[in-house]
């Protein structure tokens, strides 16, 4: 058996996302932001063209879409294929990482929109006791 650092591990080996330079901390940024989560959200429900996707994703501009898709790819939460074609296509879909991320946001959003006559009562609530 090996002997074991009395001084612990390396912290280039300790993964805490509450520490401030942690990857899984920087990660978790990405991964939380509106955009992200629904992009993962989506393509979790298959590949996506990058027109689709922001159809799919309502509200989101071109720009912040490309920005958000950059973003998952460096993670490697997504892969994006150039496909040939006339015109050239480009598609987008979830690594084996980003499916397994898209599944715990999948089971975050399913409770959430199950949740909406709650959610509204509370924030109706909340209006009317600041009101």
């Amino acid at each position: 058996m090996p002997a074991q650092d009395p001084a612990g591990p390396t912290q280039e080996f300790v993964s805490d996302v509450f520490a401030r330079g942690c990857t899984s901390r920087a990660a978790f940024e990405d991964v939380t932001s509106k955009w992200a989560s629904l992009a993962l959200l989506a393509l979790g429900e298959g590949r996506y063209r990058f027109n689709a996707l922001r159809r799919r994703i309502d509200g989101v501009s071109e720009r912040m879409l490309s920005q958000t898709l950059q973003t998952l790819e460096r993670d490697g939460m997504l892969t994006r294929e150039v496909l040939t074609a006339i015109p050239p296509r480009v598609e987008y879909s979830l690594t084996p990482l980003g499916a397994r991320v898209a599944e715990q946001l999948r089971g975050l959003a399913d409770l959430l929109e199950a949740s909406v006559p709650e959610l509204q009562t509370a924030r109706d609530t909340h209006e009317r006791d600041r009101g």
